[in-house]
C-alpha cells in the first residue's frame, strides 16, 4: 500500500484508492477461502472485481495505465528547458465580478456548465440547480459537461446534480460535447481544474499529457470559479486561466453561486 500510494501522484489519487480498495477486496476473498466462509469470498470477490474495474475505468478516461499510473517503476522528473537566453514568460490572469458575470448570462444565448470537484466540496449543486432553472425560463440553452473522472470519484458529480434536481437530458458526457464546444457563447467552469487543462493535449512535457480533457477554451467565453489562483488537484498550472476570453472569479463556489442567482434573478 505505501509503495503504490508514494508512487501516484496527486491527480492520481482516485485511482490508487481504487485500487487498494480493490486489493482489500481480493485479501477478504482469500480470508474467506481459508476460513471457508462463502459470505467472506463472495463479498471479497464483488469488492476487488468492483475495484478493479472502476481503476480500469479511470486510467481509461486519463489514457494511462495501471502501472504507469500508480508510478510503480520509477520516471525521471520531465523538465522543460528555455532556449538560450529566453525568459520565461509571467503570466496575468483576468479578474472577474458577480456582476459582470451577471451580465455575460443576459447576453448569452447558450450555456455551458462544467462542474468540478469544488462544486462538490462547496455543496453548491442546489443553487446551481436553481440558477439553471432561472436561464431555462428566460429560453436560453444550458447544457452541462462531466468529466468522466470529475470529483473524487466517477460518477460523483453525476450523483450530486441527480440530488439537486438537475434534468438528466442537459446532463452530457465529456465526448458528446467537445466538437461542439465552439457554438457556446459562455462557458461556466465551477471548482474544475485538471479536467479542463489545455496543456494534456498541447504540451508533451506535461504530466498529464494525453489524458483526454472538455476543450473550454474553445468556447467565444471562460469564466472560471475557483478558490484562488493556485494549482489543481494533480499540482498543474491550467494554461487556460490566461487566456484572453478567461475571466476568473476567485471565492467560494457556493457563495459565488448564491451571488450570481440572485443579482440573475434582480
Amino acid at each position: 500500500g505505501r509503495r503504490v500510494g508514494g508512487g501516484g501522484g496527486g491527480g492520481d489519487m482516485p485511482v490508487v484508492i481504487t485500487l487498494l480498495n480493490s486489493a482489500s477486496g481480493w485479501a477478504l476473498c482469500a480470508e474467506g477461502f481459508v476460513l471457508g466462509n462463502n459470505l467472506l469470498t463472495i463479498v471479497g470477490a464483488l469488492i476487488g472485481a468492483s475495484g478493479a474495474l472502476l481503476s480500469d475505468i479511470m486510467c481509461t478516461a486519463m489514457n494511462k495505465g495501471i502501472v504507469a499510473t500508480v508510478g510503480l517503476f520509477e520516471r525521471p522528473p520531465v523538465k522543460k528547458v528555455l532556449a538560450p537566453g529566453a525568459v520565461e514568460e509571467k503570466k496575468d490572469a483576468t479578474t472577474a465580478t458577480v456582476p459582470s458575470i451577471v451580465a455575460k448570462l443576459r447576453d448569452a444565448s447558450k450555456v455551458m456548465i462544467v462542474p468540478g470537484y469544488g462544486l462538490a466540496v462547496s455543496k453548491g449543486q442546489y443553487t446551481l440547480s436553481s440558477l439553471i432553472t432561472s436561464l431555462q425560463k428566460d429560453g436560453k440553452t444550458v447544457h452541462l459537461a462531466v468529466h468522466p473522472v470529475a470529483g473524487r470519484m466517477p460518477g460523483q458529480l453525476n450523483v450530486l446534480l441527480a440530488e439537486a434536481g438537475v434534468p438528466y437530458d442537459i446532463v452530457f458526457e465529456m465526448e458528446e460535447v467537445n466538437e461542439d464546444m465552439s457554438d457556446y457563447d459562455l462557458v461556466l467552469v465551477i471548482g474544475a481544474n485538471d479536467t479542463v487543462n489545455s496543456a494534456a493535449e498541447a504540451d508533451p512535457m506535461c504530466e498529464i499529457y494525453g489524458m483526454p480533457v472538455i476543450r473550454v477554451w474553445e468556447s467565444r467565453e471562460v469564466v472560471v470559479f475557483k478558490r484562488s489562483l493556485g494549482v489543481g488537484y494533480a499540482g498543474l498550472d491550467n494554461p487556460v486561466f490566461y487566456n484572453p476570453n478567461t475571466e476568473m472569479l476567485l471565492g467560494d463556489a457556493k457563495d459565488l453561486l448564491d451571488d450570481l442567482s440572485a443579482g440573475y434573478k434582480a
